[in-house]
């Protein structure tokens, strides 16, 4: 953490972090002032809010349904191929993207080709690169978070469904009033810790995902900063980027921490 002085010198590599000279706010001015700020500023926003509106409730969603079934091979299948893709690299993952969507040979275009449709460039497409983004993380995760909210479903005192049998309760009146209050701790904590990590959207994939098509939304302050900060040595200007995104992700943390604890009576702290 004491490294973090990086982003207020000029680093030199020959007189180390301690010895390089100050120069203050200089290199986050650099990245305020960069006609690009805005661009990458908002599409780290987009992404990240997409990504948590939508990878937020469909595993709360997936973990009552589960729930709800009664077959037990049939919930142990489910839960096996919702939960395996999580275990697949994020190398291998961006390689069955791009074989699903390559415009000659992916499999949807096949599929678009024998239908009499014409196809599609989905990674040259730049107004597609962001639901391609967030609903292959769907994929990937949900089934993995999903058991989170088992393991919560799990803790539910079964005299509650008992009780709730006798007066008669319906299958979704029980999900409403036991179910989801049930979950209602462990969504809370979750939501904050999204939150509190909204702007370090997934460097990863999104890098391996760009190319010169979709730049003008796949370009988020992560990939800018490897590329500008660290592949050109400016060591200093990545830690002032990184930085500022650090105390942004504290600043919503501590917030959504606040509010949660306000409204719901649950929190981090």
């Amino acid at each position: 953490m004491f490294n973090a002085v990086l982003a207020f010198k000029d680093y030199n590599v020959i007189k180390g972090i301690w010895g390089s000279p100050w120069v203050g706010t200089k290199y986050f001015r650099l990245f305020f002032d960069n006609p690009a700020f805005g661009t990458l500023l908002r599409n780290t926003l987009y992404i990240s809010l997409y990504q948590l509106a939508v990878s937020f409730p469909i595993p709360i969603l997936l973990a009552i349904a589960l729930n709800e079934i009664r077959n037990g091979r049939f919930k142990r299948t489910v839960q096996l191929v919702t939960y395996a893709p999580y275990f697949i690299s994020t190398v291998v993952m961006v390689s069955v993207i791009i074989l699903f969507l390559s415009p000659r040979l992916g499999i949807v275009n096949t599929i678009l080709g024998a239908l009499g449709m014409e196809s599609v460039n989905f990674l040259g497409s730049s107004g597609m690169f962001r639901s391609i983004y967030v609903w292959s993380e769907v994929w990937q995760g949900a089934g993995y978070s999903a058991v989170i909210y088992l393991a919560a479903l799990a803790g539910v005192d079964p005299s509650l469904y008992e009780a709730a049998k006798v007066d008669g309760a319906s299958r979704l009146q029980k999900i409403v009033n036991i179910d989801l209050p049930g979950l209602m701790p462990a969504a809370v904590i979750i939501l904050i810790l999204s939150v509190g990590n909204i702007m370090a959207v997934g460097f990863e994939k999104i890098y391996l995902l760009q190319n010169p098509l979709n730049l003008s939304t796949s370009e988020i302050i992560s990939t800018y900063v490897y590329k500008m900060g660290l592949l050109n040595a400016n060591y200093s200007f990545a830690t002032a980027v990184g930085l500022f995104n650090s105390v942004i992700n504290l600043v919503l943390l501590v917030l959504v921490n606040a509010v949660a604890r306000r409204i719901s009576n649950n929190s981090l702290w």
